[in-house]
């Protein structure tokens, strides 16, 4: 049985990977997308990862165009516009499926390890898409982007948050720096 870290990836510049090669690291996995209204959190996604990378943290950005289509272009472009745009430094990879039944496998192991966000910020969020005239998906599925995964240095997912909940929120930063000093 292949374990979280394990499971196989490819780096946005389509080499074969895993996260093992992050073990004993804190990692906070991300589904991004360069056309959200939420895109602007990876300038915050870059300053936690220059604030905590050298204390063992890593920021993985997983680009998804599940959600309105709001990441159209290919590795490439995703990784021009997050490098010009942000100056988007953390770990990127290969465009994945994040929902439905061709998810990749890493986030079928996500979302099985913390089927549901922490607080009230999911279903706030969920009330605003709808207000939109959009669908959003039911839990345990991914919400929309930027949804993300706080995993402990042994490989454990210990945290979800909802894509509403920003890079600086309070409670990620503390979960965060929890699982840091440990």
């Amino acid at each position: 049985m292949t374990t979280l870290l394990e499971t196989p990836v490819k780096t946005i510049d389509g080499d074969r990977t895993s996260l093992s090669q992050y073990a004993g690291d804190v990692l906070l996995v991300v589904n991004v997308a360069s056309k959200c209204g939420l895109t602007p959190q990876y300038e915050a996604l870059e300053a936690l990862f220059r604030q905590y990378r050298d204390r063992g943290f890593k920021v993985l950005g997983f680009p998804a165009n599940d959600f309105a289509g709001q990441e159209p272009g290919g590795d490439a472009e995703i990784a021009d516009f997050c490098k010009t745009n942000y100056d988007v430094d953390f770990p990127m990879f290969s465009k994945i499926i994040v929902t439905g039944p061709g998810k990749h496998p890493l986030y079928a192991a996500l979302i099985a390890a913390k089927p549901e966000t922490a607080g009230d910020d999911a279903d706030a969020f969920r009330t605003r898409l709808r207000g939109y005239g959009m669908t959003p998906n039911e839990a345990p599925e991914l919400l929309w982007n930027f949804e993300k995964f706080l995993i402990a240095r042994d490989g454990t997912v210990v945290g979800r948050f909802a894509p509403s909940t920003a890079p600086d929120d309070p409670a990620l930063v503390a979960a965060i720096e929890a699982e840091l000093a440990k």
